[in-house]
């Protein structure tokens, strides 16, 4: 690949082409001595104009990287820099330029303001704001039970202690749900009469306290980027050098008012673990949350990378039920109806910018977009609406993989299309697809499920592949060539 760096004395950037490179001389470094003799002779009108840099709406270098003081604020797609082997380039549009409260972009080299610390309260007779704010929401604006506050600590203190997580600073909220379709008019099942309580924290007000955090400080990223080789070769490593934020932030920016801003896709997932204990009628799925922003390795070992959002209820009910067609529909149903409840406070934020203080201590506006969603096969199929032994993301038959070829990959309006046009069975048998399961996706924009499930890794490779079936057979052969004793004795050494 070619690499050209920029023909004026000081100025760092690098081009792949020769046509960058003269474009940016022509514009920058032009636009640049144009404006120094306009703010000589013009007065400050004190209004948004494309003559001010403070003001300048066109897309910035990233800000968070080290480029020339007299930056401009072009950024043109074909530029990048250089970093060690790798060529990386930026998205032109969604650039995390820097904000004042009020969301008006500022000079992008001033320096952050400064961190307003609270003076110190005292709460006595309880030891925090967290501890009072908390019986005061439980005893005066909630008024639950004693036997539900001790199951929400349970739930809790479980979940405290298996992710050694600390106690949480944003209240938790509650809502009920319960099934309203037809029901027979004798002998009625007791799920079509119980109430479900769903438990869950606010994700907007989290998602500020996780980009508000300074241990996050050079550990963040605000504009997706792309990273080559010599050879062209596209290299990945954390998520916002991936092509799925790339391409969101293409259909974001397709409303102009977004320029400028940082795309903040939500990392979510869930699934059934030790705390899901049963509790009458109901039991709890935690569903965590994190924000693709962060890098890998800070996801994977800061305890504030991943937050626990909520305990989603999951409708229980006797063998002599489960295999009702309603009650398996009503039971994946809640599961999306809690979803879209839980996660409709940034639903504005994902098309109208919001205000946030990040870990710089800047000012962004920040656009939400929901992200991959982690889960196991099963929850897969429940989130996705596909039929059990089906692929959630692909169209390929269950009983003809070898021979499909390359695989036409789901989407939600070709899902949409089938259901308005197919019947119940044909959308079962030929196409995978239950018919009454509407994905929460479908609340929120630019979202489709089947583009969201992540690879269950844990399942699908590590156990179906690895454990399941290697292990298994060597297993077997060392029982048909060596006694049970030795056998064991030598799968002992190989864990």
């Amino acid at each position: 690949m070619i690499r050209l760096p920029c023909r004026i004395p000081g100025c760092k950037r690098v081009f792949k082409n020769k046509s960058g490179q003269t474009k940016h001389v022509r514009t920058a470094h032009s636009l640049l001595h144009n404006r120094v003799a306009f703010h000589q002779a013009a007065p400050d009108l004190r209004s948004p104009s494309l003559e001010n840099p403070a003001f300048d709406d066109r897309p910035p270098s990233p800000q968070h990287h080290d480029f020339d003081e007299n930056n401009d604020g072009v950024f043109m797609p074909e530029e990048g820099m250089q970093l060690g082997p790798l060529f990386r380039t930026f998205h032109p549009l969604l650039t995390g330029r820097k904000c004042d409260i009020y969301g008006n972009f500022i000079n992008q080299n001033a320096p952050p303001p400064s961190r307003t610390e609270a003076s110190p309260t005292d709460w006595t007779p309880y030891e925090s704001q967290v501890a009072f704010e908390t019986a005061e929401f439980l005893y005066t604006h909630n008024q639950m039970s004693a036997a539900q506050i001790d199951t929400l600590l349970d739930l809790w203190a479980a979940t405290l202690i298996q992710h050694n997580d600390s106690p949480p600073d944003v209240a938790w909220e509650t809502f009920t749900m319960s099934y309203n379709g037809v029901k027979p008019a004798e002998d009625i099942p007791p799920w079509m009469t119980a109430k479900y309580d769903v438990w869950f924290r606010d994700p907007h007000l989290l998602v500020h306290h996780m980009l508000s955090n300074p241990d996050f400080d050079a550990k963040i990223e605000y504009v997706p980027y792309r990273d080559y080789t010599n050879n062209d070769q596209h290299c990945y490593k954390n998520f916002f050098s991936g092509d799925w934020a790339w391409k969101q932030a293409d259909i974001i920016v397709e409303d102009p008012e977004t320029h400028g801003s940082t795309f903040v896709p939500l990392i979510i997932g869930s699934d059934k673990t030790t705390i899901s204990v049963a509790m009458g009628h109901t039991e709890y799925h935690p569903l965590y949350m994190s924000i693709g922003n962060i890098f890998n390795g800070v996801q994977r070992t800061h305890r504030n990378g991943v937050v626990l959002v909520g305990f989603l209820a999951i409708p229980k009910s006797t063998k002599e039920h489960l295999d009702n067609k309603d009650f398996r529909n009503f039971r994946c149903q809640m599961f999306h109806s809690s979803l879209t409840k839980i996660f409709e406070s940034v639903k504005l934020n994902m098309t109208i910018p919001d205000i946030v203080h990040c870990p710089d201590g800047h000012y962004r506006r920040i656009i939400y977009g929901l992200g991959p969603y982690i889960a196991d096969y099963p929850e897969q199929l429940m989130l996705s609406g596909v039929v059990q032994h089906w692929c959630p993301k692909c169209l390929n038959h269950r009983k003809n993989l070898d021979s499909c070829g390359p695989s036409l990959l789901l989407c939600q309006e070709h899902t949409d299309l089938l259901v308005q046009e197919l019947q119940h069975a044909h959308l079962w048998h030929e196409y995978s697809i239950i018919q009454e399961v509407v994905p929460f996706t479908n609340d929120f924009p630019q979202a489709d499920i089947h583009e969201l499930i992540s690879p269950d890794i844990l399942h699908q490779i590590i156990k179906g592949t690895f454990k399941d079936y290697l292990v298994d057979q060597v297993e077997e052969y060392l029982l048909l060539t060596h006694r049970a004793s030795c056998a064991a004795e030598i799968m002992d050494d190989i864990d």
